[in-house]
């Protein structure tokens, strides 16, 4: 069945409620034996956890997910006593929880992120209201209505005869390398995306630009589009703002790459198995 988002909460639950508990960024987990999990209703209530600003999210094989930000330690204390409970940035979860489960925290962060900078009205500065039959908001003064945001963004796997081309961002962990990505501008389509940001990065041409497929990535609201293209031309040239290092990568030679889970991952998987 999988994760069906929604906003309508049910009439009632036949088993308990997981909830996605944010402070600032980072999510309440349970850790014991068994691994790393989300927490359900009654896991909040033996360790006293109040929360604030919840909202439905939706269902995970029929079992319903709140999202919501728990109180400061001034309004409740328990946080600064957990037990059996704690708090972690996403990215360290990747892998560490269940995929589906994962894929569902990145939704409540980027909504729960979309509530607390979303509050006032844009054009007028009221205090909006959040709709009941929509994940969107509105101003009950000029009624502006806000949807939450989605950022696109394409990532390239860029073949020249049997490498791919990987560069290390300068935000990146020393060693780690990846495919190139960038953020879609205003009035571009996808293929006009991809090949600016690899001329602005790393200063090639590419061709036969191919849809791979895609990933939400809440950090902290984009969507990453996956293409597969060819060498067309050109010597690299890397930019220093943005790139440290860029190169050609045979399949016997990678560097250290994103971990599985990632939409990078798949692609430069796709490009070892082409090269089998």
């Amino acid at each position: 069945m999988g994760f069906i988002q929604g906003v309508k909460k049910p009439a009632e639950d036949r088993e308990e409620p997981f909830f996605f508990l944010f402070k600032e960024n980072e999510l309440l987990v349970k850790g014991d034996e068994d691994g790393t999990g989300i927490p359900r209703a009654g896991d909040l209530q033996k360790e006293g956890i109040s929360v604030k600003d919840s909202m439905f999210l939706g269902m995970l094989d029929g079992i319903s997910c709140y999202v919501g930000q728990v109180e400061d330690h001034e309004g409740n204390s328990a946080v600064s006593t957990l037990r059996e409970m704690f708090f972690s940035g996403l990215r360290p979860l990747l892998g560490q929880i269940e995929d589906e489960l994962f894929r569902v925290a990145g939704t409540a962060f980027q909504v729960v992120n979309w509530d607390r900078t979303h509050r006032y009205c844009g054009q007028c500065g009221d205090l909006m209201s959040v709709k009941s039959d929509e994940r969107a908001k509105v101003c009950p003064r000029c009624g502006l209505t806000n949807f939450s945001r989605i950022s696109p963004a394409i990532i390239i796997a860029i073949v020249k005869e049997n490498r791919i081309l990987l560069a290390r961002a300068n935000r990146f962990p020393t060693g780690l390398y990846s495919v190139l990505a960038g953020f879609v501008e205003p009035g571009e389509n996808l293929e006009e995306c991809a090949r600016r940001e690899v001329r602005e990065e790393v200063g090639i041409r590419i061709k036969d630009i191919k849809y791979f497929g895609s990933q939400p990535w809440p950090f902290p609201h984009s969507l990453m589009i996956g293409f597969t293209a060819r060498y067309a031309g050109g010597d690299l040239r890397i930019d220093p703002a943005e790139i440290a290092e860029a190169g050609w990568f045979g399949k016997d030679d990678l560097p250290k790459i994103p971990p599985f889970g990632t939409i990078a991952r798949e692609l430069i998987e796709w490009f070892l198995e082409a090269s089998e």
